[in-house]
């Protein structure tokens, strides 16, 4: 299949075919986007939860740390560099054979990279993203996990005695496109090590999953904000996804722009907005921070939070922690709640509709 810049094929034909050669214009016109259940889980390897590639055997075209950025490949056509065509992803040079005899790699011949997870957690799921790369993306990958103590090194995590544990079997991806598999390992894993064979590209790398940290620390910091991810909090389910995602709003740090929290559309009926939350463990909730940064004319009215015990007395009752709350747009809303009662979970109530910045839920394990 060829095509000009006259002429684009259907993405739908391009299911199973390789990607055609760019040919101006929309440089994600033919991108072969998916779906992915596991995909509303947290990106366990976020840059904003502290995740990094430690290392990895070759990065010649393009460097490894691109694999974790946050936003979405780029793709700027005509840009050369000293080692050709920059791309926005983790690019190795071509593998070779042992001699003139075999010019081809065997087969056992590959790329990798090493990576530690923001947060240590249960992955679900992973998404190896190569868009842009499309006669150089791998012919396949595979995904392995290993949990180690502290913060060990490339040096640790390559020793021979290092388990590494098969998540993703060496598998075919297409390229040019969003490549998804399902884990079903539910063992915790610190760290990753994605796998090329025998070479090529890989624009981002997502790994969604539940957040397990080290519940030894959280203890010891006695006080610290049970809905935050970092700590082992998720976001079970919300009323609306449709501007952005509602795991922003218990991501590490301010919000840096609109786009950086949760913001829901606009309602034209008399319900409101919700979104549930489960705590990183059994907790009392003290202290409540409610940050509406960035959203002006388009910040919740108000907001009520309320308390679940799984544990309780009675599981499904609803609790009040906060009555309804007027919010100002642009600001953080300190409130204490002044008698706190364990829960498992919260549920944060806007109203009508609007965008919420940043939930902080300050307390401690009970």
């Amino acid at each position: 299949m060829t095509t000009d810049a006259n002429s684009r094929p259907n993405p739908a034909q391009l299911s199973d075919a390789a990607a055609p050669p760019y040919g101006g214009g929309d440089p994600y016109a033919d991108y072969r986007a998916a779906e992915f259940p596991f995909a509303a889980l947290v990106d366990l390897a976020d840059r904003r939860l502290g995740g990094a590639v430690l290392a990895a055997n070759d990065e010649l075209f393009a460097e490894r740390e691109n694999l974790l950025l946050p936003r979405p490949a780029e793709f700027r056509p005509h840009t050369f560099g000293n080692k050709g065509q920059i791309m926005d992803g983790w690019e190795t040079r071509r593998r070779r054979g042992a001699d003139a005899g075999h010019p081809h790699p065997a087969d056992g011949d590959h790329d990798w990279a090493l990576v530690r997870l923001g947060v240590p957690g249960v992955v679900h799921g992973v998404v190896v993203d190569t868009a842009h790369f499309r006669g150089n993306h791998p012919q396949r990958i595979a995904v392995e996990g290993a949990e180690l103590p502290g913060t060990p090194g490339p040096e640790e995590l390559l020793a021979a005695e290092t388990v590494w544990h098969p998540l993703v079997p060496r598998s075919p991806v297409r390229g040019h496109a969003a490549n998804g598999f399902a884990v079903a390992d539910r063992r915790r894993f610190t760290h990753l090590r994605l796998s090329q064979y025998p070479d090529g590209g890989i624009a981002r790398f997502r790994v969604h999953g539940e957040a397990r940290p080290d519940t030894a620390w959280l203890t010891a910091l006695g006080t610290f904000d049970l809905a935050a991810v970092e700590n082992g909090g998720a976001v079970e389910d919300a009323s609306d996804r449709f501007f952005s995602s509602p795991v922003s709003l218990a991501l590490p740090g301010r919000s840096r722009a609109m786009g950086d929290g949760w913001e829901n559309r606009r309602r034209r009926d008399a319900g409101h907005d919700w979104v549930r939350l489960r705590l990183a463990g059994r907790g009392a909730v003290r202290a409540v921070e409610i940050d509406t940064g960035y959203y002006v004319g388009n910040a919740a009215g108000w907001a009520a939070l309320s308390g679940r015990d799984e544990h309780g007395a009675d599981p499904e009752e609803w609790f009040e922690l906060v009555p309804r709350t007027r919010l100002q747009p642009d600001a953080v809303h300190r409130l204490v709640i002044d008698a706190p009662r364990p829960a498992t979970h919260v549920r944060l109530d806007v109203f009508p509709d609007g965008g919420i910045a940043r939930l902080r839920l300050w307390g401690g394990l009970v």
